[in-house]
């Protein structure tokens, strides 16, 4: 079973992005101990005006950002899907959830950094990946739990 599926909406496909991602993806399944779940990841690529209109449309927000994300799961489910599937491997494949990407805004934030875009890509799939899981970042008590996650991978 595949763990990512990969889309690109209105962008080029790119298949350094889809290594990067799926090694990515990859890892963060492992440290989570999600690879006998059979729950995949569903990672969209796109650009600035697709995100923006995702974002108005789901969050109310009229932005552009670079990376959106949308759980399937409350964290306490994925709790108990992990701990289910330490017994026995869980035969129903579901969808973790979705993160949507702007690429030319981890372009843009790869040179403001200055750092390459292989690292700021991976870092959005990982910041993505753990909102999915159910961690924030808004609050500081929220943060020190995250950034130490996401630093890890």
């Amino acid at each position: 079973m595949e763990i990512v599926q990969i889309d690109f909406f209105e962008i080029e496909e790119n298949d350094e992005y889809k290594k990067i991602i799926q090694k990515v993806v990859q890892t963060c399944f492992e440290t989570e101990k999600l690879m006998n779940t059979n729950l995949y990841l569903n990672v969209i690529l796109t650009n600035p005006e697709t995100i923006r209109a995702t974002n108005k449309h789901y969050r109310e927000i009229d932005k552009e950002t670079d990376v959106l994300s949308f759980p399937m799961f409350q964290k306490e489910e994925i709790d108990n899907l992990i701990e289910e599937s330490k017994n026995e491997e869980i035969e129903v494949e579901d969808v973790l959830g979705d993160i949507m990407i702007s690429i030319p805004r981890v372009i843009e934030q790869a040179k403001e950094y200055g750092h390459s875009v292989e690292r700021e890509l991976a870092y959005m799939v990982v910041h993505g990946f753990y909102h999915v899981m159910g961690y924030d970042h808004i609050k500081e008590e929220d943060k020190v739990i995250m950034r130490p996650k996401e630093e890890n991978i």
